[in-house]
């Protein structure tokens, strides 16, 4: 009777302490007081603020924050604009070019008249680099003196003509320039027809020319620009960059090429733009300019990294399991086991993002190899440590007789293995193989951080210029689910045809 009383007051117990974070969270997560209505820049102290992360809009922000101000920070200004119309932020605050082309796009945008900051543009280089900066900067005074950064900004800007600069008909014989850019800030970098145009990418062609170089964009997160140029994965970096004093502790900035005003963003109530219909988004998003084509080189890009990385994690997963069981029944291997054990410490306790990231910037730093090869190795190597917990469990769930039966056949213990043992551990553990191919997939949706154009970031290239999300992810949403749900067949498939040689 007592015990059945304290079970009883312990459930009623419980039951109340999570009725009361339930509340909790739902009082938490409902927006509490009077909305704020931004008029000037003094009101951005008490307000819920958009900017792009990493950029000078954060920078100068930031600072607001001791101020009970909210920031919330997007990897993209596209993605702050649409929470802005969907009134989850009360403002976005963007330099003056790139807010006006969203404006342009987004009927119901205002820019407040009255500046936020006002800051400088520059390119960066490496610090080690002095003399490609130099270069660099001898360039755009020759490109200021003869008109031609001031018509590429006229053509870009105030004629609204989007005509790219128009390279010089010359031979390139001192290299190829790496211009680290995010193609997400219109007018001054942005997809077209395929490519990556604006005023930093036209600049920068004009300065290839006057260096006699071949330029070769590649189009990256904003917060990753920086970072390339100093691990020498690119020689410039060209995406609006403001000079700041952290930043010019990192890199060399070349001289000013243009000034910007950093503006405030708000949604006008007053405005409401047409809808647009189901077809002419889907044509928006899709048929124009062949954009389509980002997803296909996407998914190619996500099918090879994923079918590459699960065969190395199949090899390397099945190695290490073969050292763990092979130490723990027979007491051989000491050192190599104890190695597997920190390997699988370090990658199963570290996101599979930073171990990206650190295989792109620091062991492959000094080495030009493709992406997709650095994306199939940090996939590979992580998937590897989990693969190989299931291979093991999957060789300790056959009966050890089974190995003595194979010993007493005169095989040795490696032909035991992998004459009997593996085969039979294989198919036990099958469908966790099969939900780990399945993980690997969807893991690989974060290979664009390194620059690389996967699935997701094709779908993210087309929000960038359509300004739409819903679209474009519902598509990739679908496509990831269609391939998994392929794969699950497959996995069943395979699995029904093994267990069809099982005595019944």
């Amino acid at each position: 009777m007592i015990k059945d009383r304290i079970t009883k007051r312990s459930c009623i117990l419980l039951t109340a302490i999570l009725l009361a974070l339930i509340v909790a969270a739902i009082y938490l997560l409902i927006p509490h007081g009077k909305p704020v209505t931004i008029r000037t820049a003094n009101d951005l102290a008490r307000a819920h603020i958009g900017v792009q992360l990493g950029t000078t809009s954060d920078l100068k922000v930031s600072p607001l924050e001791r101020r009970h101000a909210t920031i919330e920070r997007f990897t993209k200004t596209a993605d702050a604009i649409q929470a802005l119309e969907q009134g989850k932020i009360n403002c976005v605050v963007e330099d003056e070019l790139p807010a006006r082309a969203f404006q342009q796009r987004n009927g119901n945008l205002h820019i407040l008249p009255q500046a936020f900051s006002s800051d400088d543009y520059a390119f960066c280089v490496a610090r080690q680099r002095k003399d490609l900066c130099e270069d660099i900067n001898k360039a755009l005074r020759q490109l200021l003196n003869s008109g031609i950064l001031d018509s590429i900004a006229d053509r870009q800007t105030r004629q609204h003509i989007a005509v790219a600069y128009e390279p010089r008909q010359t031979a390139h014989p001192n290299g190829t320039l790496i211009v680290a850019t995010n193609a997400t800030f219109p007018p001054y970098e942005y997809y077209e027809n395929g490519r990556v145009c604006g005023i930093d990418i036209d600049i920068m062609q004009a300065v290839c020319d006057v260096l006699g170089m071949t330029m070769q964009v590649e189009d990256m997160n904003f917060d990753a620009v920086i970072t390339s140029v100093q691990t020498g994965k690119a020689d410039v970096g060209a995406a609006a960059l403001t000079v700041s004093p952290d930043r010019s502790k990192n890199v060399l900035f070349t001289a000013p090429y243009s000034r910007c005003r950093q503006v405030i963003i708000v949604k006008d109530a007053e405005k409401t733009t047409r809808s647009l219909s189901f077809t002419e988004k889907f044509r928006q998003d899709f048929l124009v300019e062949g954009r389509y084509l980002y997803l296909f080189q996407g998914l190619g890009n996500t099918l090879v990294i994923t079918l590459f990385a699960i065969l190395i994690s199949l090899c390397f997963g099945s190695l290490i399991a073969i050292i763990r069981t092979t130490h723990e029944r027979t007491g051989r291997m000491k050192f190599l086991n104890s190695l597997c054990q920190l390997y699988l410490v370090i990658i199963r306790g570290t996101p599979t993002m930073v171990q990206l990231l650190i295989i792109y910037y620091v062991v492959f730093a000094s080495v030009d190899v493709s992406k997709v090869l650095v994306a199939i190795v940090a996939f590979g190597i992580n998937s590897s440590a989990y693969l190989a917990e299931v291979v093991r469990s999957g060789i300790m769930s056959i009966d050890r007789g089974q190995t003595e039966a194979g010993r007493s056949l005169g095989l040795s213990y490696g032909q035991t293995l992998r004459l009997i043992i593996l085969p039979q551990a294989y198919k036990n553990v099958l469908p966790a193989i099969g939900n780990e191919l399945i993980t690997l997939l969807k893991e690989t949706s974060i290979a664009g951080y390194i620059g690389l154009v996967d699935l997701t970031k094709g779908s993210d290239i087309i929000r960038s210029i359509t300004y739409d999300a819903m679209l474009p992810l519902t598509v990739v949403a679908l496509i990831y689910l269609v391939l998994v749900l392929s794969l699950s067949a497959g996995v069943n498939h395979l699995e029904k045809n093994l267990r069809k040689n099982e005595r019944k």
